[in-house]
């Protein structure tokens, strides 16, 4: 009980941190671009999936369904590997930056978002697809139509990937080193602190990381309602 009341005491001294407002403004930039890509890629797979037919689907969907538990660390060795200047990528210098961790982030959360959004959208097609497809809809047209149509539905999902995203650690640990003033992010440092035994400071940026990715999902909640009263 004493870790936790220190803890918030901590918690309550971090917010007017100027350090703290780095590290949170990092994991919050490399997270949500993270989410970006992941949606980008995931979104249109997922819902491609959904509303075509074709030899093998059926793997495609047992491979994007096992791929939502990619291991962190893996991913993070894969991409180091990637990244390392034993290959040609290696001579961008990505390795150890922000930009790495985002790869990592990205490469962790596609899949989640694209088997979550088959699911919502293979739903929804059996109901209207033969209406859209008397209406004359091509399959890339369906695919833009449900996304459009499901918008608010997916909301949920996108949240599904931030929140995957703002708790890594493992992955991020290994492409971006923890540096200091660099790379290092909320998990990351909160992993550091437990590893020094600091454990009152470790559960003090629990509480604040916590609080953010609250608050992050209570906006995102309160716009959608908003959203679909307004638009339905």
């Amino acid at each position: 009980m004493s870790d936790l009341s220190e803890a918030g005491a901590v918690a309550l001294r971090l917010v007017i941190d100027p350090k703290l407002l780095d590290i949170v403004l990092l994991s919050l930039q490399v997270s949500l671009t993270a989410v970006v890509f992941g949606c980008a890629l995931g979104l249109p797979l997922g819902a491609a999936v959904a509303v075509t037919r074709f030899p093998g689907r059926r793997t495609v969907v047992v491979v994007l369904s096992a791929l939502m538990g990619l291991p962190p660390v893996v991913v993070g060795l894969a991409v180091s590997l990637l990244l390392s200047r034993a290959v040609p990528l290696g001579t961008m210098g990505l390795l150890f930056t922000p930009t790495a961790m985002v790869i990592a982030q990205a490469i962790l959360i596609t899949p989640i978002i694209a088997a979550l959004s088959r699911q919502v959208v293979e739903d929804a097609w059996a109901e209207y697809r033969e209406q859209l497809l008397s209406l004359g809809e091509r399959r890339l047209g369906a695919v833009l139509t449900m996304l459009w149509d499901l918008r608010f539905s997916l909301v949920t999902i996108v949240l599904a990937g931030f929140g995957r995203a703002a708790a890594e650690v493992g992955a991020v640990m290994i492409v971006g080193g923890n540096i200091d003033g660099v790379t290092r992010v909320m998990t990351t440092a909160i992993a550091l602190e437990t590893s020094k035994g600091d454990l009152p400071l470790a559960l003090g940026l629990g509480m604040v990381l916590l609080t953010i990715v609250l608050a992050l999902n209570a906006g995102a909640y309160l716009v959608k309602e908003a959203a679909q009263r307004r638009f339905g």
